[in-house]
């Protein structure tokens, strides 16, 4: 497992227990399923997961959404935060 599935994994149970605990003690625990969401939306963004941040200090491993270095590389090597005019002149040098 790595730190992506780790931070799905906690993200969908936090949800769900949000729900489950709204159905049987208060309509007021959907706002835990609300927050989860929110952070969902905002590391989407961002990058910054403080899940993520917390499983990388449990020693999982990263993966790609959420790398331990904050450079994410493509395929090739080249960094994913090159713009898009750089790549093309990169691929007329070839």
């Amino acid at each position: 497992m790595n730190i992506d599935r780790a931070v799905f994994v906690f993200a969908g149970c936090v949800v769900l227990l949000g729900v489950v605990l709204s159905l049987l003690i208060s309509p007021w625990w959907l706002g835990l399923s609300a927050f989860a969401g929110l952070n969902m939306i905002q590391a989407a963004f961002t990058g910054f997961c403080p899940a993520a941040l917390a499983f990388e200090a449990l020693g999982i491993p990263p993966g790609s959404a959420f790398p331990s270095s904050g450079i994410r590389s493509d395929s090739a090597g080249r960094a994913a935060h090159q713009s898009p005019r750089s790549e093309a002149h990169g691929a007329d040098r070839r």
